[in-house]
């Protein structure tokens, strides 16, 4: 089914439209959580959260790209689950990603909400003026979590290809916002 036919089903209050977005996006909203949950039942109630929170929030949102939007909820659902598990152990998986974008972010913890939103937008700016390849690459590594490997997989690249590839968009990254004043 169409997003928009989706969409429709949620401003109509159609319980069919949870049904749909999980035949449509599932399998990859539940992949996109396993990558950061690294546990099975874990990344089934952060997809199984992420329909919630989309029958929540639409209406009043309507999102021009529904597997954006649904994307967004679930990383952000997993992200808090991790977090909250971390208080236990650290997630390794967050660790390896948080690690290779700690050079070219600035530190988490002197940021206020306003500043988080402007650079969020920065980093969307950025990402529009880095080719398209690299684009699509930095996005599933840093936003989807996928695996280095399999991003090279994916894109038929050889692994050696895709992490330079993330090397030098980090490094652009951290001039763009160092001239931006936000690094």
């Amino acid at each position: 089914m169409e997003d928009n036919k989706i969409i429709e089903l949620f401003f109509k209050r159609d319980e069919n439209a949870v049904k749909q977005t999980k035949e449509s996006y599932g399998k990859q909203l539940y992949a996109l959580a396993f990558r950061i949950l690294q546990s099975k039942e874990d990344a089934e109630e952060c997809e199984s959260d992420t329909y919630l929170k989309a029958w929540n929030s639409i209406p009043p949102q309507k999102p021009n790209h529904l597997f954006a939007y649904l994307a967004k909820i679930c990383r952000n659902n997993a992200l808090n689950m991790a977090e909250k598990a971390s208080t236990e152990k650290r997630n390794a998986v967050i660790v390896e990603l948080t690690k290779e974008l700690s050079d070219c972010l600035p530190d988490n913890s002197t940021l206020e909400k306003a500043a988080e939103k402007e650079l969020g937008e920065t980093i969307s700016e950025f990402l529009r003026t880095v080719s398209t390849d690299n684009r699509i690459i930095f996005i599933r590594r840093y936003f989807l979590s996928e695996t280095i490997s399999d991003i090279s997989k994916a894109l038929s690249l050889s692994e050696s290809k895709v992490k330079s590839s993330l090397f030098r968009t980090r490094n652009k990254l951290r001039d763009y916002l160092s001239k931006e004043e936000l690094l």
